[in-house]
């Protein structure tokens, strides 16, 4: 293991690599180009191939061809260059195809701004492009995590054949903090049943998505479903503090989950007893997390850097058994922990709201 000090985006590269990821294609937007600036001086140097497309959607098509080789490889851009790329990713996870995509998130609508939002959550967790289909969704909310979850996100892209996407923002990406890096091991999840190599001395093999047979697609969506309803099952992951006696938790994902963690520590410190739950999967989302907590009574406090997207899910998952408050800054806005401090005491009935 190596220690180093270094930004969101560079983490998420160098894992990138260690995870074996060779071919990168992508284009260039802030506040993600820390990305493919340190991938071009890197990945020839190990065997790996850089391309700088020319469009977002040249980039995620590439993503697509090299996946379906059986090749680990990975896009990143931020939110309106996500836009671009939402029918490619729409065809690989109809395809069945691999493949990593990083948002590092920045303010909307349109071109909006540079600075952090979440407002992309809706388009990374209800899939973005058209059909019915999901994307793998990690939400980081440390350097560290950049870097431990792309790794995940390349292993599981590949055992499940389904596209994964790291969902940060700007703080994140651009922040520094201590970095443990690892290499891990990498299996092939039996790829060479399906990748496409060249039919020379075997059967051809067709990666699609389209199914025009009596009953093919159908067939091929609830296939489609299952796999979804498996990895919901194995690969959901959340962070929990509940402490006894909770009298509210705070719901809160990536770097509002920071925040609002100091707002937290600060009330429990005056004897209060605030838990926090922080979704590391925001796809598949920790619903049975939530419902335990919410059958208990305990009332949950949703804080999100958008004005409301993720507080859908702890409504659905809360299913009228505690109430769902909720705490939005929209883009170009950054709380700070005295702010949310001041709305968990208003929740907790400690305080009155100031305005």
């Amino acid at each position: 293991m190596k220690k180093t000090f270094e930004r969101g985006n560079v983490a998420i590269a160098k894992a990138a690599v260690a995870a074996g990821c060779r071919y990168y294609f992508g284009y260039p937007i802030t506040p993600q180009s820390d990305i493919p600036e340190y991938l071009s001086g890197v990945l020839p140097g190990v065997g790996g191939q850089f391309v700088q497309a020319e469009s977002e959607i040249a980039s995620i098509n590439m993503l697509l061809g090299a996946g379906a080789t059986g090749k680990r490889a990975m896009t990143s851009s931020s939110s309106p260059g996500i836009s671009l790329k939402q029918e490619g990713i729409s065809y690989m996870a109809g395809s069945e195809i691999p493949g990593v995509i990083v948002n590092i998130q920045r303010s909307g609508p349109g071109l909006g701004g540079i600075s952090p939002s979440q407002g992309d959550y809706f388009q990374a967790t209800r899939g973005g492009g058209h059909g019915d289909y999901r994307t793998l969704v990690f939400a980081p909310a440390t350097v560290q995590e950049m870097y431990d979850l792309t790794i995940l996100a390349f292993d599981l892209s590949d055992k499940y054949r389904i596209p994964a996407m790291i969902l940060a923002d700007a703080m994140l990406g651009m922040m520094k903090e201590p970095l443990d890096e690892w290499k891990p091991s990498i299996e092939d999840y039996g790829k060479e049943e399906w990748v496409v190599t060249g039919a020379k001395g075997r059967e051809r093999r067709r990666i699609k998505s389209l199914y025009l047979g009596d009953g093919e697609l159908a067939a091929h969506n609830w296939r489609l479903h299952e796999k979804h309803e498996k990895i919901a099952k194995a690969e959901t992951r959340v962070h929990v503090e509940i402490p006894h006696d909770c009298e509210m938790a705070v719901v809160a994902f990536g770097s509002a989950a920071r925040i609002a963690k100091t707002a937290v520590d600060r009330a429990n410190a005056e004897g209060r007893k605030i838990g926090i739950i922080r979704p590391i999967t925001v796809w598949p989302f920790p619903y049975d997390a939530i419902r335990a907590i919410a059958e208990k009574g305990i009332k949950l406090l949703t804080v999100e850097l958008n004005i409301g997207q993720m507080v859908e899910d702890v409504k659905i998952a809360a299913n009228g058994k505690s109430d769902v408050a909720f705490l939005g800054y929209p883009p170009g806005y950054l709380p700070s922990p005295d702010e949310i401090y001041e709305r968990i005491m208003f929740e907790a009935g400690a305080k009155e709201l100031k305005l």
